[in-house]
């Protein structure tokens, strides 16, 4: 896999930093690349919640450093991993700087024009 194969539109679930686990929000993750093939990625949360940052990709790991304006007009800021299983599935984690240290959020994403199934 290399990192061209993952631009694209993927349908996300996920659970937010905290010790519930349970999900929390829906949203679609876009994944496009820029002129030095670093990864573009945007983020709508929940169809109001924009999020966008930039990242890398090496041996099937995907590393993405976020951001967004929170609800307080505040700029928020995380890091999300994630292990590519395939081109079309994504299973990760990410953390904000003033979430709660004590866990990590997850996030799991299928490619929207994909058939597989997410377990």
């Amino acid at each position: 896999m290399n990192v061209q194969d993952l631009a694209g539109n993927f349908s996300i679930s996920g659970s937010n930093q905290d010790e519930s686990n349970q999900i929390t929000y829906k949203g679609v993750l876009s994944l496009s690349l820029d002129q030095n093939n670093r990864i573009k990625a945007k983020w709508v949360i929940n169809n109001s919640q924009i999020q966008k940052g930039y990242g890398f990709f090496k041996d099937n790991i995907l590393v993405i450093n976020f951001n967004y304006k929170g609800d307080d007009n505040k700029i928020y800021k995380g890091v999300a991993v994630y292990r590519c299983i395939t081109k079309d599935v994504l299973d990760g984690f990410w953390s904000e700087k003033h979430g709660n240290p004590l866990y990590l959020g997850t996030e799991h994403c299928l490619r929207m024009e994909t058939t597989e199934k997410l377990n």
